[in-house]
Parts: C-alpha cells; structure tokens; sequence
C-alpha cells in the first residue's frame, strides 16, 4: 500500500511539473516601468483582473501593429479574450505612473521568455484621449515615439530603452508597448497609465 501511495505521489509530482513546464513554456513578457496594468492586476494593487493576475508575461496576439494585430477595443489584451479584464477602461481609474511632457524616461521590460526579436514600439495616446473609453487606434499617435530595432537578435531578461515622452500632453494618457517576435507571427502588448 505504501508503494502505491507513494508511486502517486510521485505520479502527480511528475504531472505538475509537467503542467509547470507547459504552461511558463507560453510566457514571454511584460512592461513594469511604468508599471502596466498586467502589473497591477499580479501585484494585487487592482482586484477583479481574471486569469492575468496569474500570468501578467502572457498578453500575446498577433504582430503588425497598427495596420494589423487585435482589434480596437482589445488592444491592451493584445486581443486575447482570456485577459479582456485589461481592456476594461474602469471608469478611467486605472493606477498610473506620474510622468512629465518631454521628459527622458527608461521604459523596462522584464521578459519571462526570450525570443528572436524584431523590435519593441512604444505609442501614446493622442491629446483628448478619454481614459473612460476602451482604447482604439484613433486613441493613439500611430506613429510610434520610440522605436528599438533588434534585427533578429534576442535580448537580455530585462530590457531598458531611453526614450522622450511626446511634448503637449497633458492629464492621464496611456502608453502602449510592442514587443514584435521575430520568428512567429505574434507581438507582446502592454498598456500602462501615465499621469502628465
């Protein structure tokens, strides 16, 4: 009887690693400066976020921002219906990180998985954009303000560009982060608040 009990044991030991494996083989990566919503929604800073709580690395969707990728309205999803939670305007009150018109920022991401790289992008919302709203393309600067390429090559675990915030903005805007792959079809999303 022993042996059984512990041949189980073992037996689901072997699966959950199995289960562990599988499912940090699909995370990849994150912005947390400035912090994200996936971020606030890991850290527990904002309730009711779903499954991304649990997988802040896995806001995954199809690559071609802007003239491909998710659909307005699930753009800080990257379109994945798992984590709609993130597209939730919530009233506009979203947590954000204080930030300055002009300023030199270093924008970080923490990458959970490494992959062959094509670029990371960062846009912002255009002057008037209302933070109440669902964000959609017409939010957003499509010409982004900060490009890295990487021409194929995969980056370190944390990733850090110097950029300058856009000029003229003020109050809340958001701030979306691409991170393009290389060799899939898929980018990385992350939509942070920020407080001009």
């Amino acid at each position: 009887m022993r042996k059984k009990i512990s041949a189980a044991i073992i037996g689901l030991g072997i699966a959950a690693t199995s289960l562990f494996a599988t499912g940090s083989a699909s995370s990849h990566g994150y912005t947390d400066t400035p912090t994200s919503r996936q971020v606030y929604c890991a850290n527990g800073t904002v309730k009711d976020c779903g499954e991304i709580q649990w997988e802040p690395q896995s806001v995954e969707g199809s690559k071609g921002f802007p003239a491909r990728g998710p659909a307005d309205g699930t753009i800080c999803a990257g379109g994945n219906s798992r984590f709609a939670e993130l597209d939730d305007p919530r009233g506009g009150q979203w947590p954000s990180t204080s930030v300055s018109s002009g300023q030199s920022y270093t924008f970080r991401w923490r990458l959970t998985a490494r992959h062959a790289t094509t670029d990371f992008r960062y846009y912002l919302t255009r002057p008037g954009y209302d933070p109440s709203r669902p964000l959609t393309r017409s939010d957003l600067d499509l010409q982004p303000f900060l490009t890295v390429p990487y021409g194929g090559r995969v980056p370190d675990a944390t990733v850090s560009h110097q950029g300058t915030l856009p000029s003229g903005r003020s109050g809340k805007q958001l701030v979306l982060a691409v991170w393009t792959i290389a060799d899939t079809g898929n980018a990385f999303y992350a939509c942070s608040d920020v407080q001009f």
